[in-house]
Formats: C-alpha cells, structure tokens, sequence
C-alpha cells in the first residue's frame, strides 16, 4: 500500500477497526475510508456495491462482524452466522468486482476445532468438532475464509485471511452480557471495588487457559501482512502465550486494586480447555508483538470511561 492508496477499513468503529485506523493514521496514510453503521448498511447488498462502485477502494481491511462473549453466542446463534455471512458476503464480492488490489479479512482463532493440539496450527482447521458455544460464528468465519481462498483460486484476487487470537484495548466492549473475558472481569473487579463487594463471581472453574493480544498489536501484525504476504492460506496473529483465567483474573485484580477473594460458578461453562495458537508462520516473516498483557491491561484501564459502569445512564 502506498500512503495515497484509497484504503477502506470495514467497521472502523469497533475493537479492531479502530485500531487498523489508528494504525494507518500514525503510518501516514492519508486516504482512509470510512462508514458508520447509519451511513452504510454492510447487510444490504446493492448499498455496499454502490459504495464500492462509487468510492473505488484499493485495499479493503475487513473487519465488521457481530461479535461477542460465550453468552452472546449461545443465546443468538442465528444471528451470529446470519449477519456475519451477509457482512462478508457482500463486502468479499464487492470487492472482487471492483477489482481491489487486495482484502484482509479478520478471521478469529474460534475456527479450529474445541480439541485441537495445542499451540494451534493454521493446518488444524477443519479437523474436528468445533467449540459448541460459539459454532454459529466460527462457520460464519470459516465460511468467510473459503470465500476468500476461492475467490484467489478461481478469480486471481489477492485476498488474505488472518486469524487472531482473544482480542482487548481501546473501544472494547464492557458490557456484561455481551463482553468477552478480559474487559468483563476489569468491569467487574472495579464494581467490585468501588461497592466493596468482598468476592466476584467468574464463570467455570478458572482453568481453562487462553491467550491475549492487544489490538495494536494486532492492526501493526495486519498492515505487515498486507506489505509482505499474498497467499490465500490462513496466518494465524497472537502472542504464543497464555495464561489460566484465574491468573488472567488475578492480574486484572492486582491492576484494579481489588483485594476481594474469586469465586468459580462451576455451573457455567468454561469453553474451549485451551487455546493458544502456534504463531510461527508470523514469527517466521518477522512480525512480534510488543505490548505484554499486564502493560495493555493496565492501559486499558486507566483510559476506559468507568463512569459509564456506575452510572448506565450515561451510556
């Protein structure tokens, strides 16, 4: 890409699109394009191919989806894969249409089956059965993928598929029903706090053990890629570490200044035993994050509006 390329960043609003912005602003790119939600519908199909028709992008960064926690996912299956197909759908072959130089598309590591060996290899997905609890939008993601390593194989397009591990940092969502872990458990410890509640309640049993990475981390891995990599096979983006959700929930503890004790509903669900991706293929073309996990999560915590959470009248 060059700084004058037109470049269109799908979902510019959300944890990730507005990340992949600031990222391009700091680069120095000066053509970046952008819609809210009121000013373009992604699941009407004619708006989104008069947008490109009209604005011409060269390079598109796809990262609107409908996301969220295990909870969202459970209690809206048919909207997690109906509104992630139509969103991609219609960017992915609009794209096509207009002949852009290239698409990244923002897959997540929720693909690979629920048993996978661990550390993840991009060769794992399709091997087995997928995590229950958010099956709807990994398909949808999925789906996403073979749509763009079709569209590689039968029209030439220059379309790339990343998958990045559990995400956090500016613009995260914080509400309870629809977060994921990280910001719910920092929503909760500081309520927790502030109310001087002496426990909070984590769902599962704490063991399960994930991996974080910071969303700048993720838009620098993401602007790397669309300067040095043109294949259509999957790369995963994370850390290659990971750390136990009590440990996670200690750490966001220790940052809040909370000195409550945890409680396990082991009635709810822990999810996937394990989930960290083996990043070698990205390591190996000479990208490595930089933000370690307790430095973003106490970032992230001094600069969220917390106000919100007291008073949701504010929101």
């Amino acid at each position: 890409m060059h700084l004058e390329s037109r470049i269109y960043v799908a979902g510019h609003r959300g944890l990730v699109g507005s990340a992949l912005v600031r990222a391009l602003v700091k680069a120095g790119y000066k053509n970046i394009l952008t819609r809210r939600r009121n000013e373009l519908d992604l699941q009407n199909e004619s708006a989104v191919r008069s947008f490109f028709m009209r604005e011409k992008p060269e390079y598109v960064l796809l990262a609107a989806a409908k996301v969220g926690g295990i909870l969202a996912n459970n209690q809206y299956p048919v909207e997690f894969l109906v509104e992630n197909l139509s969103i991609q759908n219609n960017i992915i072959l609009a794209a096509r249409d207009a002949n852009v130089n290239k698409l990244l598309f923002l897959g997540s590591s929720c693909i690979y089956p629920k048993m996978s060996p661990q550390p993840i290899k991009e060769e794992y997905l399709l091997t087995g059965s997928l995590e229950p609890t958010n099956a709807s939008y990994a398909l949808a993601k999925i789906a996403g993928i073979n749509l763009c390593q079709s569209c590689s194989r039968e029209y030439g397009c220059n379309f790339i598929s990343v998958m990045p591990t559990n995400l956090y940092g500016p613009n995260d969502n914080f509400d309870l029903d629809s977060s994921h872990v990280l910001p719910a458990l920092i929503r909760k410890a500081y309520m927790a706090k502030m109310q001087n509640e002496p426990t909070i309640t984590i769902w599962g049993t704490g063991t399960p053990r994930r991996e974080f990475l910071h969303s700048d981390d993720l838009a620098s891995a993401c602007l790397f890629l669309m300067d040095t990599y043109d294949s259509p096979e999957i790369v995963n983006i994370g850390t290659g570490c990971d750390v136990t959700i009590t440990e996670l929930a200690q750490m966001i503890m220790e940052t809040v200044e909370y000195t409550g004790e945890l409680v396990f509903d082991k009635e709810r669900p822990d999810g996937t035993p394990r989930k960290v991706l083996d990043v070698s293929r990205l390591t190996n073309l000479g990208w490595k994050p930089s933000i370690q996990l307790r430095d973003g999560i106490r970032e992230l915590y001094e600069a969220v509006d917390k106000s919100t959470w007291i008073n949701p009248s504010k929101i």
